[in-house]
């Protein structure tokens, strides 16, 4: 930064009453902010926070469904009180620096492997919405050093709090912060809409599929009223069982093209199972399910070619019994065979056995016809809350001054 003049920078955009104003200052963090190095003593807070890449700051035990501190040894851990900010080393896909997150959720403790800070003012509502941009990234990767971990950024404090920030006059910074804040409000309002739309599927299921270990469900269509019964058979009756070929990631590419068409699934929980396109594919028209890690067990019927690496297992059938409804009946039970010894798995032998209720040709492929009217709404949900997120990050590159400028 430039010792010598005021450091100033300036948004692509800006709302019409702040166009003539001049441009921000550009201060350190450790100017607009101080570091809180305040530590649990006796283990008087037992309250746990992590700072979360997607959900920001929530309760450890909430987030891991467990607790991964030591809850005999929690001294030396950081306080965090109610609108500190927190800065987490620890790197993924979605944070690629690692996050910075405001503690909305209230007081409590946190790994001294995080860093805490607090604005001296305490509307700061444009920081939060700041640090959920990428324009600060930049600074982060260029300080920071190769780490013996690879998973985290290698930073210290003092260099982390020498950030540099834009910082608008206060009536501007307030009027982008309710700005971004309302499209995270329709974004939630919409995400909630989402989840009632899975939910009212999930009921539908439970209503067209019969309970384990039964052979009729709580509800047909008026055509199968009078139908037989379901045949209970195992998967292995149906199916040819085998897995998908281990395959480098490096291969894989991110968009679909002439030279890479073949969708490319694997164990991984973002876009349902999908890795990226490749040259060739493996099967077609069959049923995966994810044999090892957190997923296991999960079942999704695949459409049309596609390559699948090892951690995928693949049921065949050519008869048309590799449809979305046979995949929804064996999803319905699968989790119940998953061992969790270790590594979580469902291993071949073990999907083989799993029976399930098979309903006739006639009747799977109504059931299919309603899953997939459904699974159209629910993907057109998604569409509308991925564009509101692309329309927010947009926004953001323009409402914020880029990187190299407040960098100077």
């Amino acid at each position: 930064m430039n010792n010598k003049t005021t450091q100033t920078a300036v948004p692509k955009l800006r709302f019409p009453e702040f166009r003539d104003a001049g441009g921000w200052q550009v201060k350190s963090l450790q100017k607009l902010a101080k570091r809180m190095t305040l530590k649990n003593k006796d283990d008087d807070i037992k309250r746990v926070l992590t700072n979360s890449a997607i959900d920001g700051v929530v309760d450890q035990r909430d987030y891991f469904d467990k607790d991964i501190a030591n809850k005999n040894n929690l001294n030396g851990y950081c306080i965090v009180d109610e609108g500190d900010y927190v800065y987490n080393p620890r790197i993924s896909n979605v944070a690629p620096v690692g996050p910075i997150s405001k503690n909305r959720i209230g007081k409590g403790i946190m790994s001294p492997l995080y860093t805490v800070f607090r604005f001296n003012c305490s509307s700061n509502e444009f920081y939060e919405q700041y640090f959920k941009s990428t324009q600060w990234h930049h600074y982060l990767k260029k300080i920071s050093n190769s780490g013996a971990r690879h998973d985290r950024i290698s930073i210290t404090n003092d260099e982390f709090m020498k950030m540099p920030l834009p910082e608008p006059e206060s009536e501007e910074q307030q009027k982008i912060a309710d700005c971004l804040s309302s499209v995270d409000e329709l974004i939630a309002h919409e995400g909630q809409k989402l989840e009632a739309l899975q939910d009212h599927k999930k009921g539908l299921m439970q209503e067209l599929f019969p309970a384990e270990g039964e052979t009729l469900p709580k509800r047909r269509f008026p055509e199968f009223q009078n139908a037989p019964e379901w045949e209970e058979k195992e998967v292995g009756e149906i199916f040819k069982v085998t897995r998908g070929n281990v395959l480098s990631m490096t291969l894989v590419g991110n968009q679909q093209t002439d030279a890479k068409p073949y969708p490319v699934y694997s164990s991984q929980t973002k876009r349902n199972g999908l890795s990226g396109f490749y040259s060739e594919y493996l099967y077609g028209n069959a049923i995966t399910w994810t044999t090892d890690g957190a997923n296991a067990g999960d079942v999704n019927y695949r459409s049309g070619k596609f390559y699948c690496t090892n951690v995928c297992g693949v049921l065949l059938n050519d008869e048309g019994y590799a449809n979305p409804c046979i995949a929804a009946l064996i999803n319905n039970v699968s989790k119940n065979h998953v061992s969790y010894v270790g590594n979580p798995k469902l291993m071949n032998g073990v999907m083989s056995k799993i029976r399930i209720p098979v309903p006739a040709i006639a009747e799977q492929k109504k059931i299919i016809e309603l899953l997939s009217s459904l699974d159209e709404i629910v993907d057109n949900q998604l569409q509308k809350i991925e564009a509101l997120k692309e329309h927010k990050t947009g926004l953001m590159q323009q409402l914020f001054p880029s990187a190299e400028e407040v960098m100077g």
